[in-house]
């Protein structure tokens, strides 16, 4: 079975943030929650890049490490998702994640914020596939349609990939050689544990 990945490729990404839009959009998020938001680094510098960012769905996801109800699950295209009838909004996820993706949907008081929200890589939730209970809860099961997450179909420069993460892998490697980067760039050899002859 395939592992669902995302990845962003910040030497495309041009900060349009049509991704957040596309994902608000599709799946009627509330105003003051962005399952996915634009990150840019070193602003206004010759270094700058921007990275669009959400839940990564790790392999081993430190939100359901530390979730105290076990109301998160991977299914079986390794996409992290969430129980919102099982979660009590203790926050846990939110300290533990490091890409900030889940979040209250609302502000005030601890106990009256709400249960958490966070990117569900368009493949819903534990309720029936395609169903209303599913889509009010969760948003769009574009998964169960056969299409991949909106963000990413969205993206006008193809920065952000989202799919069979060797698929993804491969196409990012291939972009990197065309570029001439070969073993030079950033982070290449955690990802791929080896060194490219260009």
């Amino acid at each position: 079975m395939a592992r669902m990945k995302f990845l962003c490729d910040a030497d495309r990404c041009i900060e349009c943030n049509a991704c957040v839009t596309a994902c608000k959009n599709e799946h009627e998020v509330p105003w003051g929650i962005n399952r996915r938001r634009v990150v840019t680094l070193n602003d206004g510098k010759p270094s700058e890049r921007s990275i669009s960012m959400a839940c990564m769905h790790c392999t081993d996801a430190p939100c359901a490490a530390v979730c105290p109800v076990n109301c998160f699950f991977t299914t079986a295209d390794a996409v992290v998702l969430h129980s919102k009838d099982l979660c009590i909004g203790c926050g846990y996820c939110f300290y533990a994640c490091p890409f900030g993706a889940p979040q209250y949907p609302r502000v005030g008081n601890f106990g009256s914020r709400g249960k958490m929200d966070k990117c569900t890589y368009c493949a819903g939730g534990p309720e029936a596939d395609l169903t209303t209970a599913e889509y009010e809860k969760y948003g769009s099961n574009r998964l169960a349609e056969g299409k991949l997450p909106l963000c990413a179909e969205m993206c006008s420069t193809k920065a952000l990939l989202a799919g069979d993460g060797e698929i993804i892998a491969q196409i990012y490697k291939e972009r990197v050689v065309k570029r001439g980067y070969g073993s030079g760039a950033w982070g290449w050899k955690t990802a791929y544990r080896e060194t490219v002859a260009i």
